[in-house]
């Protein structure tokens, strides 16, 4: 017996790996692929040229990018360090890169799609929770304001933006030494030389982030998330924060399973779809390839202290909607018990 669910552990624990690995496959690729078009075809210093000079203005148009260049969590990373060769400012390729996996029309149709109807779905205590648009909208906002947030602290703490990048991001620069060869077929392997250079580099840190999520996720059952987070928001919250970092989803899928946890608050709901896609193990082990650790520091601290802010404001102004619906459906009940 002991034998079988051993096995049936291993088979678990190799199911949820390869669900992981394969859901973000195809968007690693497409995202390498894409980081070699860019860094072909997009002229050296051009971003720097028409993007806003103003960093705070800056900030909040990097945050918008995810809709010029729709990517998830897992395609998003290989695209940022390539605009950031570019000469998009740091500040801004942070913005975009925790924004952009959100900001994405996929993202937000699918966040529609799962919880439509919901809104005549009641809690126990007669609260009712948000539908399809009450979510997309609350989840596009709220992560927005976190992103553009997190870009201005950046750009307020951190002087020299060289100083936090990695070693080998930290060395690349993208001037022209000497003419290139302007064939296609010579642009084209080019092209696919940057986008494998890319996935491998990613794919490694992807592999190992799924071997821990799939290890964790064995022991982590949402009658055990419902049953922890019962009594306080903030800590319903938190440990939703804590399940979008474990679970690694990807962005496109997420709000399915954040939909699934039916007996949950919808802020903690929302503080899983906004924390996860900017912040999960395999996303952190993917940023040593890109940040050091000071500014991978920085951005999860804030990260953290503005998604929980957001979501206890949220929390606060749903629970006071909703208790005003509740009191006016039932008004006229106690009237009429009235002598």
């Amino acid at each position: 017996m002991r034998d079988t669910e051993i096995m049936m552990k291993i088979k678990d624990f190799l199911l949820i790996f390869t669900s992981i690995f394969y859901e973000a496959m195809p968007f690693i690729v497409l995202g390498a692929v894409i980081a070699g078009l860019l860094e072909e075809f997009l002229p050296a210093k051009l971003l720097s040229r028409v993007f806003p000079k103003k960093a705070a203005v800056g900030v909040l148009a990097g945050g918008l990018l995810g809709l010029v260049f729709p990517m998830c969590e897992c395609g998003i990373v290989p695209i940022m360090r390539r605009l950031l060769r570019k000469g998009l400012p740091l500040s801004s390729c942070v913005a975009y890169l925790l924004a952009g996996p959100v900001l994405n029309p996929i993202v937000l149709f699918s966040t529609f799609m799962a919880f439509s109807g919901m809104e005549d779905t009641l809690l126990a205590d007669g609260h009712s929770q948000w539908g399809g648009y009450a979510m997309t909208v609350a989840r596009a906002c709220a992560a927005y304001l976190v992103a553009t947030g997190t870009g201005l602290v950046v750009h307020f703490f951190i002087a020299d933006p060289n100083s936090v990048l990695a070693p080998g991001v930290a060395d690349e620069h993208d001037h022209d030494h000497g003419p290139k060869t302007t064939g296609l077929m010579n642009r084209l392997d080019r092209v696919t030389a940057v986008a494998i250079h890319d996935f491998l580099d990613i794919a490694f840190f992807l592999t190992i982030g799924a071997l821990l999520s799939a290890a964790i996720r064995l022991f982590l059952t949402q009658d055990e998330i419902s049953g922890m987070s019962d009594t306080w928001p903030i800590l319903a919250i938190g440990i939703m924060m804590l399940v979008g970092f474990l679970l690694c989803l990807c962005s496109e899928a997420d709000a399915f399973v954040a939909a699934s946890y039916v007996k949950m608050i919808p802020a903690a709901k929302l503080g899983f779809l906004v924390f996860g896609p900017m912040m999960d193990i395999k996303l952190l082990l993917m940023y040593t390839r890109i940040f050091r650790p000071k500014l991978i520091i920085l951005i999860v601290v804030a990260v953290s202290i503005q998604t929980m802010a957001y979501m206890l404001i949220t929390h606060y102004i749903w629970e006071k909607t909703s208790i005003s619906e509740v009191a006016t459906e039932s008004a006229p009940i106690q009237e009429k018990k009235q002598p």
